[in-house]
């Protein structure tokens, strides 16, 4: 596919449930021209996150909710040869369609990401920003707010999403590891800060690192689910 890959088309997928706020600030950072498709797979908005992604003539489709189940609905849906996995509180950098098809032409890549900057001033997330670029350049462990993307045949070679609860994002990664290398993209994309916020960022920075490990240790998907979401929504 290297030597056609410049010619080929993205498919934009974002998954979302509840993300009015955020959705047009998505969209609009796809820069859509006819070599870019945008899929929103929406998970049952009871808000007006569909009717806002249709006013701006993108694809939008329904599934069941899960973020690794609506990522593989729009996956199917898909037209592009090139697959890019995008949050709705994640924007895209100028020429990003550029710098995914350079990327994805790199002897023995099989799927990249981008370097992470996260929208809020605090002092404490720059080194949150430090601890994620780090982990992502020498580990190849990039997670899905980083936009992760890589080509439909790699993708349906990996068998997709592992339709889990939590981690699908780590468990993708773990499978493309095994035939080739990730690699990141220096420009960032720019996430929310939302999630660090509602918790503060050393809470929520231990929480992430202890839903690792005991998903590591063979934890179940939904056990660690279950306790991470009673922990993320104790005080909201």
């Amino acid at each position: 596919m290297s030597e056609s890959i410049d010619a080929a088309k993205i498919s934009i997928i974002i998954p979302a449930i509840n993300e009015a706020g955020n959705i047009k600030k998505a969209i609009a950072t796809t820069q859509a021209n006819l070599n870019i498709e945008v899929i929103v797979v929406d998970g049952g908005s009871s808000d007006d996150t569909v009717a806002i992604a249709q006013s701006l003539n993108v694809k939008v489709i329904s599934s069941f909710p899960g973020r690794a189940v609506q990522m593989n609905a729009g996956a199917i849906a898909a037209s592009g040869e090139i697959l890019l996995f995008l949050h709705a509180d994640t924007r895209l950098p100028a020429a990003f369609d550029e710098m995914i098809c350079t990327a994805l032409q790199q002897p023995g890549t099989v799927a990249g990401a981008f370097k992470l900057r996260i929208d809020a001033s605090l002092l404490s997330l720059r080194w949150v920003e430090w601890g994620v670029n780090v982990r992502s350049h020498f580990y190849q462990m990039p997670y899905g707010d980083q936009a992760i993307f890589l080509t439909k045949e790699v993708f349906q070679q990996i068998g997709s999403f592992p339709e889990l609860p939590i981690m699908e994002d780590f468990e993708l990664m773990r499978r493309l590891k095994r035939i080739g290398r990730v690699v990141i993209i220096p420009t960032p994309v720019v996430t929310s800060a939302r999630r660090w916020l509602q918790k503060g960022v050393l809470k929520t920075t231990l929480l992430n690192q202890i839903v690792i490990i005991a998903y590591l240790l063979g934890v179940s998907p939904e056990r660690i689910c279950s306790w991470y979401r009673r922990e993320k929504f104790k005080r909201l």
